[in-house]
C-alpha cells in the first residue's frame, strides 16, 4: 500500500522485480503449454487416424459400386430394347474387419468382426474390393465365420461375361484356384474370360468379379474341358470387408403371358465333403 501510493519511488523496483519475475513465471507456465502442445498432438494424430479408417472404408465401398461396371456395359448391349426387363436396385453392404483366421489347411474360413447383433446371417454373401470373398457359413453374436470360394466344400454360379456362358465354380481346396464343373468339350471358354456372379440361386448378386480363366484343357477322349481359374478377391490378404444385405429386386408385371414353364435356376451351395 505505501509503495503504491509513491509510484515515482518504486516504479524501478517493480522493473527489477519484474525483469526477474520473468523467467519464474516462464517456468511455472512450461507444464501447461507443454501439455497444451501434447494435446494438440494427440488430437491431431486421432483425426488423422479417424479420417484415414474412414477413406479407407470409402474407398471399399467404392470398388464395391465399380466392380459391377464390366458386366452391366455387357449386359447393356445384349438387353438395350428389352424395356419391360428385369429392374436391378443397388445392394446394401456394411463393412467387417477380419480378426482370426481358421489354421486348419483343409478349411479355407475366416473370422469377421460382425454379428447377429450387426444383423450378419447365415449364406450372406461377402466381398472385398476386387470380387467375391465367400459366404458365411455360422454366426454367433459378435462374430462370423465365413467359408472361401476356394474351400473344397463350396459351389458358386457363375457365369462368362464375355458371351453369359453359366457354369458352376467349385472350390478346389487349393487358395488360388476354382474349376469349372461340367463345361462341355464344344463350349466357348477361353483363357484371360472373366468370371462374374450369374445370380441364380439368389444368394449372391449379379454381376460381381468371381475369378478369370488361366487354363483350359479339351481332351477329345472326355466330355468335359477341365477348366481352372484365378479367383479375383485377395483371398489372403484382405483386411476390410464387404457384407452384402438381402437381395431385393423390383419386377415388372409382363404384358402377356407365356406359356412356357419354369426354367431351371442354380444355387450357391455348400457342397459335402466327398469320401
Amino acid at each position: 500500500m505505501v509503495s503504491d501510493l509513491n509510484p515515482s519511488r518504486t516504479r524501478e523496483a517493480r522493473s527489477v522485480l519484474s525483469l526477474v519475475m520473468t523467467p519464474i513465471q516462464w517456468l511455472v507456465d512450461m507444464p501447461t503449454r507443454i501439455a497444451d502442445d501434447l494435446s494438440d498432438v494427440l488430437v491431431s494424430r486421432r483425426s488423422l487416424v479417424k479420417d484415414n479408417i474412414q477413406l479407407r472404408s470409402e474407398v471399399i465401398l467404392l470398388d464395391q459400386q465399380v466392380q459391377q461396371m464390366a458386366s452391366l456395359t455387357t449386359e447393356n448391349l445384349r438387353l438395350r430394347e428389352l424395356l419391360s426387363g428385369r429392374q436391378r436396385i443397388k445392394n446394401d453392404v456394411q463393412l467387417a474387419e477380419l480378426i482370426g483366421v481358421n489354421p486348419d489347411p483343409f478349411q479355407h474360413q475366416i473370422i469377421l468382426g460382425k454379428g447377429q447383433e450387426d444383423g450378419v446371417f447365415l449364406g450372406q454373401p461377402v466381398l472385398d474390393a476386387r470380387g467375391v470373398l465367400g459366404q458365411v457359413v455360422d454366426v454367433s453374436h459378435y462374430t462370423c465365420r465365413v467359408m472361401l470360394i476356394t474351400d473344397a466344400r463350396h459351389a458358386l454360379p457363375v457365369e462368362i461375361n464375355r458371351n453369359g456362358f453359366r457354369a458352376i465354380a467349385l472350390g478346389k481346396g487349393t487358395l488360388g484356384e476354382l474349376e469349372l464343373e461340367h463345361v462341355p468339350d464344344t463350349a466357348d471358354v477361353r483363357i484371360g474370360d472373366l468370371l462374374v456372379t450369374s445370380g441364380l440361386g439368389g444368394r449372391f448378386p449379379y454381376g460381381y468379379p468371381v475369378a478369370k480363366v488361366t487354363s483350359v484343357v479339351r481332351d477329345p477322349g472326355r466330355p468335359f474341358s477341365i477348366v481352372k481359374a484365378t479367383p479375383a478377391a485377395r483371398l489372403d490378404k484382405s483386411r476390410h470387408l464387404l457384407l452384402v444385405e438381402p437381395i431385393i429386386e423390383n419386377r415388372q408385371e409382363p404384358v402377356s403371358q407365356s406359356n412356357e414353364g419354369p426354367n431351371e435356376v442354380g444355387s450357391s451351395e455348400v457342397k459335402e465333403p466327398h469320401e
